[in-house]
C-alpha cells in the first residue's frame, strides 16, 4: 500500500465559457484566481486555476473553458459531485448568498453526519459546501466566518464500486463507513483534502463529457521522487501509467481507473508562484514555453476575462 499520497490536488472540469466560468469561481463563491494560462495540448483554450491564497494543493479547482462546448451527460464512470469545506454553521449563509445569486439546484442533506448544500455551477456542474472543522486559511473573497477552505471530497459514480476501491486502498485510502449506497475513503494524516467517496450507481448509462463535466481528479504527492514511487508501484500492479509530464506548476502522471475516472498524481511543486509573485497570481496570461511563439495569436483570440 502507497503512502506517498496525501490527498486531492485539483481538480480539472470542463466549461463553456471563460468569462462565466471565472465570474462564478471568483465573484460567487469567492476562491482567487491563481493562474491564467492555456491547455498544454490546445493552446486556444485557457486552463484557468482558482484556490486559496497560493494555489495550495487541495484546494485547486481548474477548468478548461472551450467557448459554447455542449453540456456532458451525467451517469455512471465521472466524478459526480466536487465539495468544498466550509465552517460549521455557514450554510445559512451560503444559501442566501447563492439564492441572491441565481445560483441553480440548491438542495441540503446531510451524508455521514455532514451538513451539506448541493448546488449547480454554471454549467450544470455538481457542487456542495460541507460543513467541516478546517483549519485551512482561506482566500479573502468571502466572509472568515463562511469561506471557502479547500477541497473536502470528490466522489464518483461508478457501476461497479469494487475494483476501484481496491484501487483508492492501494493507493493509501483507508475505507471509514457507508452510508446508503455510498462509500467513504480517506487518506490518514492527509492535506486537508482527504475524502473520496464513490457512489454505485449499477445500471445508469455512461457518463458523457462535456461542459460542466469532470475531466480529471489530481492527487497530491509532495515531490517528484515520491511521484516516481506512485508511478512505478501503479505500473507494477498493472496500470498504463503515463510518462511524467512537465506542467510548469506541477509535474504530473495519469491514469484510468477500472471505474473510468481520469486519476493524475501531481507534485506540490514548484507551485504557482513559479512565474509570478503572491501578490499577483492569475493576472497576467502565462503560456508554457512550448507556446510562447503564439502569444499575439492566443492574445488575439482568446476570450477576454474581466476581473
Amino acid at each position: 500500500m502507497l503512502k506517498q499520497i496525501k490527498g486531492l490536488h485539483h481538480v480539472t472540469s470542463l466549461a463553456s465559457g471563460a468569462q462565466s466560468n471565472n465570474d462564478f469561481f471568483t465573484n460567487v463563491l469567492g476562491l482567487r484566481r491563481v493562474k491564467k494560462t492555456v491547455n498544454f495540448d490546445a493552446p486556444d483554450v485557457y486552463h484557468l486555476y482558482y484556490g486559496d491564497e497560493h494555489g495550495t494543493p487541495g484546494s485547486v479547482m481548474t477548468y478548461f473553458p472551450f467557448p459554447h462546448a455542449a453540456r456532458g451527460r451525467p451517469g455512471a464512470g465521472e466524478v459526480g459531485t466536487t465539495s468544498f469545506a466550509i465552517p460549521k454553521g455557514a450554510i445559512p449563509q451560503w444559501v442566501e448568498r447563492l439564492s441572491s445569486l441565481g445560483v441553480d439546484g440548491l438542495d441540503t442533506d446531510t451524508r455521514f453526519g455532514e451538513s451539506r448544500l448541493l448546488f449547480n455551477g454554471p454549467d450544470g456542474d455538481g457542487f456542495a459546501l460541507v460543513e467541516t472543522d478546517d483549519g485551512r486559511a482561506p482566500w479573502a473573497g468571502v466572509s472568515e466566518d463562511a469561506a471557502i477552505r479547500g477541497f473536502h471530497s470528490a466522489a464518483m459514480r461508478l457501476a461497479s464500486a469494487d475494483a476501484s476501491a481496491e484501487l483508492l486502498k492501494f493507493m493509501g485510502y483507508d475505507e471509514i463507513g457507508r452510508d446508503g449506497d455510498v462509500t467513504r475513503f480517506a487518506v490518514p494524516e492527509g492535506n486537508g483534502a482527504d475524502v473520496i467517496d464513490i457512489e454505485a450507481v449499477p445500471g445508469a448509462s455512461h457518463a458523457q463529457q462535456g461542459a460542466g463535466s469532470v475531466h480529471h481528479i489530481a492527487f497530491a504527492v509532495e515531490n517528484r521522487a515520491r511521484q516516481l514511487e506512485v508511478r512505478e508501484a501503479l505500473k507494477d500492479t498493472g496500470y498504463q501509467v503515463t510518462p511524467v509530464i512537465d506542467r510548469d506548476y506541477f509535474w504530473a502522471i495519469y491514469f484510468r481507473t477500472p471505474g473510468g475516472v481520469l486519476f493524475e498524481v501531481a507534485t506540490n511543486e514548484p507551485g504557482f508562484d513559479r512565474d509570478e509573485d503572491t501578490a499577483h497570481l492569475g493576472e497576467a496570461l502565462k503560456l508554457p514555453a512550448q507556446h510562447a511563439h503564439l502569444r499575439e495569436k492566443l492574445e488575439r483570440i482568446l476570450e477576454p476575462i474581466g476581473g
